[in-house]
């Protein structure tokens, strides 16, 4: 049934017809249409590094609401990834899809539902089991209708296991997710916290019952879901962005602690925006508490992860190093500090930045999670930081930066463009 968790037959057959959806004239005038939209109504307005960055971004966005709008038949349901990178399928480039200020340790993937369906999720946790994974039912606002922690499956001696969707009590099904006549789709989290070892799970979606009650939507009528996609896509950008845009720059102040809107419950997520100088530098410490994971990602205006695979714009906590109190202390900054926790901003003075605490035993969040941001010039930078932190040559960084690239791309098997 499979070949691989994210590569599937069904993903790179999804992919071929979004490339063959967006050369669509209707796709293609929203294309033209958005863009010019995006830049217009942007606020604050774009900088010159996030003009720059502006067009392979917003190739990003566009393509990842091609990839999703075409995957809402909830009678021909698929199980489909929405965030990767550019790659090939034979003589076919598929654009990279990444949107919303994605998680580089994520593998997201949605599934749709309706209310008054049945539906059967089967899959096979590999035999390292991921730090985080969850099966988030929601309606059409991204508000949670049901959640499975993926911990809590109950598997076959082999590690596979079936899912039961549908609106009963779950009853004497331990795998059960309930729904309801909101019910919308699945957004499921794969999260690859140590990315030379941990792997998706495999995913399959069946609805059960008889023949669709309605044919499949013509090419027209998706192309015109998808320039409505679009549009979304850019309008809830500008609107997750002003979370972060709204507070002072080089602070860490926005906190989000919800499970509506697309967050996830149990969960701490801390933005800003930063703006610095060459010469300067953002000392940011956290304090992990006993979250089981954390990680710091970097993104642009246009709410893409830049550079992941081989630069650390972003950084979790199986890729950096702790303090001896336990504590970790990051820098982002245009030029490499020398120390093993760089935040690499892609040779870009701002962008945003997105904490996030997840997994802590006995599910709630404590008090003392947090972090702190000061600003310090890149000459002083060693008196700012813990005096245990090491110095990191180039030879280091790219044994770093080797060995990154490495392990993401087994998400990659068809390789990088």
């Amino acid at each position: 049934m499979f070949s691989h968790p994210v590569a599937t037959a069904e993903q790179h057959d999804h992919e071929r017809y979004a490339v063959d959806l967006i050369r669509h004239p209707i796709v293609r005038e929203a294309f033209d249409r958005v863009k010019r939209h995006w830049l217009e109504v942007a606020s604050p307005a774009p900088g010159p590094d996030m003009l720059r960055c502006y067009d392979w971004a917003f190739e990003e966005v566009m393509f990842s609401a091609a990839i999703w709008s075409a995957n809402q038949d909830p009678l021909r349901p698929k199980v489909t990834t929405i965030t990767r990178l550019p790659h090939r399928l034979g003589d076919v480039t598929v654009p990279g899809s990444r949107w919303g200020i994605d998680n580089p340790d994520s593998v997201y993937r949605v599934i749709p539902i309706a209310g008054d369906e049945r539906y059967r999720i089967t899959g096979k946790v590999a035999e390292s089991r991921l730090p985080e994974n969850y099966f988030t039912l929601w309606d059409d606002k991204m508000n949670t209708v049901d959640v499975l922690n993926g911990s809590t499956l109950e598997l076959a001696a082999d590690g596979s296991f079936e899912i039961f969707v549908d609106s009963d009590p779950a009853g004497d099904r331990p795998n059960h997710v309930r729904s309801s006549p909101a019910a919308h789709e699945f957004y499921i989290r794969d999260v690859v916290q140590d990315w030379a070892i941990d792997t998706p799970n495999e995913l399959s979606i069946e609805r059960l019952g008889g023949a669709p009650s309605r044919p499949a939507p013509t090419l027209d009528e998706q192309a015109e879901s998808t320039a409505r996609f679009m549009l979304h896509y850019a309008d809830s950008t500008i609107r997750f962005n002003q979370q972060a845009y709204d507070k002072p720059v080089n602070s860490l102040e926005f906190k989000i602690d919800r499970d509506t809107d697309g967050a996830l419950r149990n969960q701490i997520y801390i933005m800003g925006h930063f703006d610095l100088e060459e010469d300067e530098a953002l000392v940011i410490d956290v304090n992990v508490a006993d979250a089981g994971y954390f990680i710091a990602p970097i993104t642009n205006y246009w709410g893409t992860t830049n550079e992941v695979v081989h630069r650390t714009g972003s950084l979790n906590r199986a890729q950096s190093q702790a303090n001896a109190d336990g504590t970790y202390t990051f820098v982002l900054s245009q030029h490499d500090p020398a120390v093993p926790n760089w935040l690499d901003p892609t040779d870009m003075r701002e962008g945003i930045l997105t904490l996030r605490w997840a997994e802590f035993p006995g599910g709630q969040p404590p008090s003392n999670v947090g972090a702190t941001s000061r600003v310090v010039p890149l000459a002083k930078l060693r008196d700012a930081l813990p005096k245990e932190t090491p110095i990191f040559d180039a030879a280091a960084r790219a044994d770093q930066r080797r060995q990154r690239a490495a392990a993401y791309l087994r998400r990659m098997p068809e390789g990088e463009i």
